[in-house]
């Protein structure tokens, strides 16, 4: 597929996915007339490259990360291992911290609810 269509089936820009594509995090064939061409997975790899930046990692992260996603069940090095653990720790503890807020906010909004009953 080209360019455009890989982009309007994940939601990425075309910017984007020139950028993944320069950033190792995507790649192409070009025709002859130099257009870029996608198979079939690169939908998949790129909607996980989307979810991976939507969890705060950067590019530099994501690009170390994609050669070691494997299907489950099948092991990567440990050094990835630990770098998928520290990830997993940072977006647990935002999850954390946006549940908090989130409370908060909502705590807000009662308070504030009630205050306009009694009133």
């Amino acid at each position: 597929m080209r360019i455009g269509e890989l982009a309007e089936r994940t939601g990425a820009s075309v910017r984007s996915l020139r950028y993944y594509e320069k950033q190792g995090m995507l790649s192409s064939e070009r025709s002859a007339s130099g257009q870029r061409h996608y198979d079939e997975a690169a939908v998949d790899r790129v909607l996980l490259i989307r979810q991976l930046f939507a969890v705060g990692m950067n590019s530099t992260t994501i690009a170390e990360l994609l050669p070691h996603v494997v299907p489950s069940g099948q092991s990567c090095p440990p050094q990835v291992l630990r770098r998928l653990t520290a990830e997993l720790d940072r977006i647990d503890a935002r999850a954390d911290e946006l549940a908090r807020t989130r409370q908060t906010l909502n705590d807000m909004v009662q308070a504030t609810r009630q205050a306009m009953r009694d009133t």
